[in-house]
C-alpha cells in the first residue's frame, strides 16, 4: 500500500483549548490549518474535565496582585516575563476568543460575572460554568472548529515523529544547514494502520500532559507525554520536567482515585478533615486549606502516613451555596457511588495532576526548534514556576493558543516553506518490521512498570535512593522496548508505550539532576 502523503500551512496536533484556541485563530486570519486527534472524536484531553474555572480578573488593576499570587505559587522559581505577559494579556485573550469569537455562558448573578477564588489566589478573580468550566469552553470552541471551512480535522491519527530536516531530509544540501526545521509529522492512522506523512510550514504542539505515566492520575488517556517525547528526540529544548504538580483532592473510591474534587470547593469554604473530624490544614500552613496545591498535597500525604487511614475527607458543610446548583458534576458523581456530601464528607486522596515543565517556549509559544509550536501542558512557559496556582492552566493554554496563532499568521508566506524539492528530500515511513508483537499483556505489563515506578519513586516525595532505582529500572526498560519492539509492525499501542517511557525516563533524570526541594519537586534528601 502506498503511503498518504498530505500538505498543509499549518499542522496542529492536540484539539484541547490550547490546540483549537491556535487552531480557530490561524483558521479566522485565512491559513489552511490541519487539525489531528487521536481518537475517534476531537475532545479527548483535558481540557474538558477542568471544572473550577479560568482566571479573568476581579477589577481593572488586578493585574499586580495576580502576578503576586502566581509567583508566591510558584515559589518564586516562575519566569517573571512570562508571568507578566499572562497577567496582561490574558483577560483580552479571553474577552476575544471566550466572550466574542466562541461565546462560552460563564455564570452570573444579578447579570454580572460570578466570580469564585481557588487555592493561592488572595482574590475571587475566576470565571466558571457551575463545575464544568472546561467542558463548556470546549464544546464552545468545538462548535467553532467543526463549523471552519479552513480547518481540515483528522480523527483517529497518533503523531509518530516530527520531521525534521536533520533528521529526516535526505539531500545534503539541507542535512548541512545550520539551522534545523521541523517539517511536520510522521503520523499514524488507525484505520489503514499505515504511517502517513504530514508536511506542514508551521507545526503546533497541543499533545497534552504526562498524568498517563503514573498510578493514579486525573489524566485522560491520550497524556501519555508524547510532545515532550517527540520534541527531545528532535533536539528541541525542555525544562522544569521535575515539576510534577499532584493534585490534593481526588474523588477515593476503591476503584478508582481519577475524579477530580475542584479546589473551588475549598475556595467556597469547605475544609479538609482526618478521619477524628479534625481540621488540619492550619498544622500545615497559615492559609490553610487555601494554600498552594503543593503545600496541600504534602499535608494529606503526611497525615495519612502517620494515621495509617487511606485517604483524608473534605466536608463540604461550609459552602454557602446550593451544593446540586453550584458544583452538580461532582454532587451527581458522588450520589452514584452513594456518598450524600450534603450529609457526609468527600473521601479524597492526592493524585498526578498537572505538568508543570515540558518544551520551553516564549511568548509567541515558539520553540528552539525553527517552525514549530508548543501550547498548553505540553509546553514550559514558564509561568508556573516550581507550583501551578489553580485555574492558570486554562488561560495559559487560551493565551499561548491565540499567541501561537497571531504569530504563525504574521510570519507564513503565501509561497510556503515547503519546496518541492524539500518535500522530495523527505522519505516515507520507514518500518523497522512487520511481526505482531505488540501482545496486550506485554504492552500492559510495560506501562504497569512504568506507572508503578514513577509513582512509588518519582511521586509527592522524592529520595535520592528512590530517583537512582527509577533511572535503573526505567533505562532498562527503555533499552528492552527498543530490542524487544525492533522488528515489531507500528501500532498505536506501541507508539503510546514508546511516547510513556520516554517521558517517564526524562521526568526521573531531570528530577536526579536537580538536589533543591522546592514546590513540587519535593526532596527528602
Amino acid at each position: 500500500m502506498t503511503q498518504q502523503r498530505l500538505k498543509t500551512q499549518v499542522l496542529v496536533i492536540g484539539a484541547g483549548i490550547s490546540g483549537s484556541t491556535s487552531a480557530l485563530t490561524l483558521a479566522d486570519a485565512g491559513y489552511e490549518v490541519t487539525l489531528i486527534v487521536p481518537g475517534k472524536e476531537l475532545d479527548g484531553g483535558n481540557s474538558a474535565l477542568a471544572q473550577g474555572g479560568i482566571v479573568y480578573r476581579s477589577d481593572p488593576n488586578d493585574a499586580k496582585d495576580l502576578e503576586k499570587d502566581i509567583l508566591i505559587a510558584g515559589h518564586h522559581h516562575n519566569y517573571v516575563k512570562a508571568v507578566r505577559h499572562l497577567c496582561q494579556h490574558g483577560p483580552e485573550a479571553v474577552e476575544r476568543i471566550l466572550m466574542e469569537r466562541a461565546p462560552i455562558p460563564f455564570d452570573r448573578l444579578d447579570g454580572k460575572l460570578d466570580f469564585t477564588r481557588e487555592g493561592g489566589h488572595g482574590k475571587h478573580r475566576i470565571v466558571h460554568c457551575a463545575d464544568h468550566t472546561g467542558k463548556t469552553i470546549m464544546e464552545g470552541l468545538l462548535q467553532a472548529v467543526r463549523m471552519s471551512p479552513n480547518i481540515r480535522i483528522l480523527t483517529g491519527r497518533t503523531a509518530v515523529d516530527l520531521i525534521t530536516t536533520d533528521h529526516h531530509a535526505r539531500y545534503k544540501e539541507y542535512r548541512y544547514q545550520l539551522d534545523n526545521q521541523c517539517l511536520g509529522a510522521y503520523v499514524y492512522n488507525e484505520d489503514t494502520r499505515e504511517v502517513e506523512t504530514l508536511l506542514a510550514d508551521f507545526t503546533v504542539l497541543a499533545t497534552g500532559g504526562v498524568g498517563q505515566v503514573y498510578l493514579h492520575t486525573t489524566n485522560t488517556a491520550a497524556c501519555t507525554g508524547s510532545g515532550i517525547a517527540m520534541a527531545q528526540r528532535a533536539g528541541v529544548r525542555l525544562d522544569n520536567l521535575e515539576y510534577v504538580q499532584f493534585h490534593p483532592t481526588a474523588l477515593y473510591t476503591r476503584q478508582s482515585h481519577s475524579f477530580l474534587i475542584t479546589e473551588a470547593m475549598r475556595g467556597e469554604g469547605a475544609r479538609l478533615t482526618n478521619a477524628k473530624g479534625e481540621f488540619f490544614m492550619k498544622r500545615y500552613d497559615e492559609r490553610a486549606d487555601l494554600a498552594p496545591r503543593d503545600i496541600v498535597a504534602r499535608a494529606i500525604m503526611d497525615e495519612m502516613l502517620h494515621s495509617g487511614e487511606p485517604c483524608m475527607y473534605l466536608d463540604v458543610s461550609g459552602v454557602k451555596h446550593d451544593i446540586p446548583t453550584r458544583f452538580p458534576t461532582i454532587y451527581q458523581h458522588c450520589m452514584e457511588l452513594g456518598i450524600d456530601i450534603n450529609k457526609k464528607p468527600i473521601p479524597v486522596v492526592p493524585v498526578a495532576h498537572f505538568f508543570c515543565g515540558g518544551i520551553l517556549v516564549d511568548a509567541s509559544a515558539r520553540t528552539t526548534l525553527t517552525r514549530l509550536y508548543s501550547v498548553g501542558e505540553c509546553s514550559c512557559t514558564g509561568l508556573h514556576g516550581a507550583n501551578r496556582l489553580a485555574s492558570t492552566s486554562l488561560l495559559e493554554a487560551l493565551l499561548w493558543g491565540y499567541s501561537a496563532g497571531q504569530d504563525i499568521a504574521q510570519r507564513i508566506t503565501k509561497r510556503g516553506y515547503i519546496s518541492k524539492r524539500l518535500a522530495d528530500a523527505i522519505p516515507d515511513w520507514e518500518s523497522t518490521g512487520d511481526e505482531r508483537n505488540d501482545d496486550p499483556a506485554l504492552i500492559a505489563q510495560d506501562w504497569a512498570t512504568i506507572r508503578n515506578t514513577m509513582w512509588n519513586y518519582v511521586g509527592i516525595s522524592r529520595t535520592a535512593s528512590r530517583l537512582h532505582r527509577a533511572f535503573d529500572d526505567l533505562r532498562a526498560l527503555s533499552r528492552h522496548l527498543h530490542d524487544f519492539y525492533k522488528n515489531t509492525a507500528i501500532s498505536k499501542p506501541i507508539v503510546d508505550l514508546f511516547h510513556g517511557c520516554q517521558a517517564a525516563y526524562s521526568i526521573t533524570q531531570s528530577a536526579l539532576r536537580n538536589p533543591r526541594s522546592l514546590g513540587c519537586h519535593h526532596r527528602i534528601n
